[in-house]
């Protein structure tokens, strides 16, 4: 078989070549496309599914959001198992797929299957699909830090303006906020006055809710023109919580200023952000599945320079987590090691065939490879770390090393 495979080779150089070629060209279009990370992603091929009903407890979670869902979902094809679990006002269900299954096909199948099961579900009720992306995917991790500025305006800018800015970055899936308070209009109702005007809350409530709405009208034709009517019930201010309209007693209107105190205060929190000791506003930022994360923390790296120029005055987004270096240096570690093969194959190939040619087939693609991994400043710190693993008893530690030579 050999030997007539190679008597067929020789007979048909030109079918050989181009065989060659077309292994070589598509050999390195993987080698340049392949994403770099430092990380290996062996997550399972998911799909979570979130559901919030606030205030129930998880017993009632379960049995009226969980298992409907669990049960409908498991049916899907390609579907390898269902985890799910339920707590204070909240329930989590993971849909877990066959390494072959395409992730967004996946997420196609499990949003169709869950146009059909919110049926069952309790009013108000609506489960939403979870970020594209792994549990290794938080590569960029950055505060809001002001010295005029607290925390809940940090957190509203973070809410409103930071975190959609860098959620439009191409490869990037979500931009989660960390810490801070979220800011709320609190109505301090006193009883004594609902007593006095004989009004129950709910009555105070009802109100409220519907009065925080815009409603469109139709429109009134004035001199050949029309004039669009609306009304405008949007509250934008403490102020117009305050003259909201609850009811009336003898013809007099009873406002919610006339029950009440209407403040701007800070929602419930269950947890927050502390960088050296102090509290503090952050952001997360989770690239896509399948993406480089090289590639995705220079593009979010790009958006925050954009975004700068539009931060209030005395604000600054400073970085406090970036995957960029550790990529490096992993990178760096593959680099050194596919040179010292191709440095080794290279003289064992010339010492025992003795021949140049034979030689390159086998050390061009390794020196290709070692070629394609991103340099980096640290390459001649890795040499020096491989030093002192072996010297460490005299005390030699290489700069920029403390991490890994312990």
């Amino acid at each position: 078989m050999i030997n007539w495979l190679i008597e067929w080779s020789l007979k048909n150089r030109v079918i050989v070549i181009a065989i060659y070629v077309a292994l070589a060209l598509a050999g390195y279009y993987a080698l340049v496309k392949t994403p770099i990370d430092a990380i290996p992603d062996l997550s399972d091929n998911q799909v979570i599914v979130f559901t919030d009903w606030a205030g129930r407890s998880p017993r009632e979670v379960e049995d009226q959001v969980t298992y409907p869902l669990v049960t409908s979902l498991q049916g899907l094809p390609g579907v390898r198992t269902v985890r799910a679990s339920s707590a204070f006002s909240f329930s989590m269900v993971n849909i877990i797929f066959e390494d072959n299954v395409d992730l967004y096909w996946a997420r196609t199948r499990v949003l169709e299957r869950l146009n059909l099961v919110t049926k069952q579900l309790p009013q108000g009720v609506v489960p939403t699909l979870g970020p594209d992306a792994t549990g290794l995917g938080q590569v960029f991790w950055y505060t809001l830090e002001s010295d005029e500025m607290s925390l809940r305006d940090l957190r509203t800018l973070q809410d409103w303006f930071v975190r959609y800015q860098l959620n439009s970055t191409p490869g990037i899936a979500e931009v989660a906020t960390v810490g801070g308070f979220v800011q709320q209009y609190q109505v301090d109702i006193d009883p004594n006055k609902l007593r006095a005007y004989n009004m129950p809350l709910s009555t105070v409530v009802e109100a409220v809710e519907r009065s925080n709405n815009n409603v469109g009208g139709n429109v009134v034709e004035q001199g050949g023109e029309w004039a669009i009517v609306r009304g405008i019930g949007l509250v934008e201010s403490v102020a117009d919580v305050e003259n909201i309209v609850v009811g009336s007693q003898n013809g007099t209107p009873i406002y919610v200023r006339n029950l009440g105190e209407v403040k701007l205060g800070n929602a419930f929190r269950t947890g927050s952000l502390d960088k050296n000791g102090k509290e503090a506003v952050g952001g997360v930022v989770i690239m896509r599945y399948g993406i480089s994360a090289l590639e995705a923390i220079e593009n979010v790296k790009k958006k925050i320079e954009e975004i700068k120029p539009g931060l209030p005055p005395g604000v600054r987004l400073v970085p406090f987590y970036d995957r960029t270096d550790l990529i490096n240096r992993t990178a760096d570690t593959l680099t050194w090691a596919l040179t010292e093969e191709f440095i080794l194959v290279t003289l064992v190939n010339l010492i025992f065939l003795a021949h140049f040619r034979s030689t390159l087939i086998v050390t061009i693609p390794l020196l290709l490879a070692a070629c394609r991994v991103p340099p980096d400043v640290y390459l001649w710190d890795h040499v020096k770390h491989h030093v002192a693993r072996r010297y460490r008893d005299r005390g030699f530690r290489p700069r920029r090393c403390w991490n890994c030579c312990d």
